[in-house]
């Protein structure tokens, strides 16, 4: 897969995704570079970065044990040497809280034709 081209970049985010949704690092280091950082804010709004397959998969797993995640009206928008995707995520607490909603981008970077980078930015909607 190459990330230079179109049909590829998009081809990386199919395999992106399905290692997301399945929590599945195998696949996940198939379209990342070895070194690749998940970037952004802890829950406390904190800057972090995960990196290895075992940083990934226990926040992975800790996101999922907090919420149901769902996500809507994802975009991507590819430039030459980034990806900005935009979307709307709704968390349903499994403590029965109430359920939040946000709004998000996120920017992908990419090396060797695969993404390297990871970036994520959400503030709750309507803000």
């Amino acid at each position: 897969m190459q990330a230079g081209d179109l049909a590829g970049r998009e081809e990386l985010f199919r395999g992106f995704g399905r290692a997301w949704f399945k929590a599945d690092m195998g696949l996940l280091y198939q379209v990342v570079t070895p070194d690749f950082t998940w970037a952004g804010l802890d829950e406390a709004g904190q800057p972090r970065r995960l990196k290895g397959a075992e940083a990934i998969a226990a926040e992975l797993a800790a996101m999922r044990a907090r919420a149901e995640l769902r996500f809507s009206d994802v975009a991507y928008h590819h430039l030459p040497d980034l990806t900005v995707m935009t979307f709307r995520l709704r968390e349903t607490p499994r403590d029965g809280g109430p359920a939040r909603e946000y709004e998000g981008v996120e920017l992908y970077s990419f090396r060797d034709g695969l993404i390297c980078l990871k970036d994520v930015f959400r503030k709750p909607a309507g803000d």
